[in-house]
């Protein structure tokens, strides 16, 4: 039975669908001004394991993530690079799909953008300020936060407080013209030539938040089951959301509510973010750095906790991923040898490492102990692939098992068929790995090629090859 930790009751929930074998699920997006860094893709993986797991578990999973594709960092940098807000959009959105599907992040059901999205989010808009919930000030408007009963129960924070933080982070002028300095802006004013909508309050364009009010309850409805972002999104953007959403419909936003774990940098932990300058763009990483192994790094630590990034958990993960790789080629190969029909002992033990990863992903998605249960099934396929006689439907099963549940994690199982040009360069690494005492990598090299069904001959006269029948 899934339990999901739901950051607005804080405490682990069991999961009901409100439609029965299908999951809705929102996950805010990128605001593409930039390339996105390992931060931001720490939400996109995480939210693409959890997607991922439902549909293991035979949901069918409609996944909505939003492009905010215009506001004030947007203006400024397409100004910047004397561009246009949508030229710039369109190349940000165009890189984020490159950079996910390296990470093989599955595409989204939809992916809506903000200004696709006007006409409705003015109707949205207007209908607050039917219901008393906005107001109008010189072409700006704001969401009366004090009128939302539950406002701060999302960021589990006072009101007062929340007020008095708000405060020292608004403007004078936006300050002078709000009722409350908690209030937020729905509806924004244009500012001399920057980029803007007709509306009946003028020229301007949507506030962040109401963005993702409209989008959610356009392609998923006015109520459903997941919605999920960064914690750093858990106020003001969700309690925003949340306040917006409700005050329109009269119905529950959300039934769980999910954030994900800072990522962090540096001997201090420090959080990595644009506004710190000390990221690194998933772009620029995978150029030197295999994607499959950040996806790793990042799929394998459970959603809600932080991930330090450094060099050292990252060639963890590469390590990890590699030995996975290995056990799977290992054990394919013996399917040429495997005699008829199945080992049922061998068989069981596959079923009850199948159910203890269930067990542990059922637990809010614990992907720590769930991976623990992926490498004892390759240990297990390991051992199998080295007896004198295997079962061809008992490596059949755990080749399946292993390639479900690692699909899961972003692993894709491939064998390679080398050619000969390729064992010869593998060769002549291995020969100066055994130069240099690199018998560690020497030995991998072996196994590698041993899995691929090539046997290496060391003779006087050098290493020979050959494959067996």
């Amino acid at each position: 039975m899934l339990k999901i930790y739901n950051t607005l009751t804080q405490k682990k929930e069991t999961f009901e669908p409100i439609h029965p074998g299908v999951v809705n699920m929102y996950v805010c997006g990128p605001t593409v001004y930039n390339y996105i860094h390992i931060g931001n893709a720490r939400s996109v993986v995480a939210f693409d394991t959890v997607r991922r797991y439902f549909e293991y578990c035979g949901y069918r999973v409609n996944y909505v993530s939003n492009f905010t594709d215009v506001d004030d960092k947007m203006i400024n940098v397409a100004k910047q690079e004397n561009t246009t807000v949508p030229a710039l959009a369109d190349k940000f959105i165009a890189a984020f799909k490159e950079d996910t599907k390296a990470l093989n992040v599955e595409p989204a059901t939809t992916n809506p953008r903000a200004t696709d999205n006007i006409p409705e989010i003015i109707d949205f808009v207007s209908d607050l300020i039917d219901k008393g919930y906005a107001y109008v000030v010189d072409g700006n408007v704001y969401y009366r936060a004090r009128k939302f009963d539950t406002y701060g129960l999302l960021a589990h924070e006072s009101i007062d407080d929340l007020e008095a933080g708000a405060s020292q982070h608004v403007n004078p002028a936006e300050l002078a013209q709000k009722e409350d300095p908690i209030d937020f802006a729905l509806w924004k004013k244009q500012k001399g030539d920057e980029i803007a909508w007709d509306s009946p309050w003028g020229k301007g364009r949507p506030g962040w938040h109401i963005e993702c009010s409209v989008m959610s309850t356009k392609y998923l409805g006015d109520t459903i089951d997941i919605h999920g972002g960064g914690i750093d999104l858990e106020f003001p953007h969700h309690e925003n959301e949340r306040a917006q959403s409700q005050a329109k419909t009269g119905k529950r936003f959300v039934n769980y509510w999910m954030h994900n774990g800072f990522v962090t940098v540096g001997d201090d932990n420090e959080k990595m973010s644009k506004s710190l300058g000390n990221f690194v763009t998933v772009h620029d990483l995978i150029k030197t750095t295999d994607p499959e192994a950040v996806r790793f790094l990042m799929s394998t630590t459970q959603y809600r906790r932080p991930i330090s990034y450094n060099p050292t958990n990252l060639q963890s993960a590469a390590a990890n991923l590699k030995k996975l790789k290995l056990a799977y080629h290992n054990l394919s190969y013996r399917l040429k040898d495997a005699d008829e029909y199945n080992d049922p002992k061998v068989d069981q033990e596959v079923r009850q490492i199948q159910a203890d990863f269930q067990d542990a992903m059922d637990d809010d998605f614990n992907v720590q102990n769930g991976i623990d249960k992926v490498y004892e099934l390759a240990k297990l396929g390991n051992v199998y692939a080295e007896r004198p006689t295997v079962f061809k439907d008992t490596v059949a099963l755990i080749l399946k098992k292993l390639a479900d549940l690692s699909k899961i994690f972003g692993i894709q199982y491939e064998v390679e068929h080398l050619d000969d040009q390729k064992v010869e360069a593998l060769i002549t690494e291995r020969n100066q790995a055994r130069k240099n005492h690199d018998f560690e990598r020497s030995d991998e090299i072996r196994d590698e090629l041993k899995a691929q069904g090539i046997v290496l001959e060391d003779t006087p006269q050098g290493t020979r090859f050959r494959r067996e029948s």
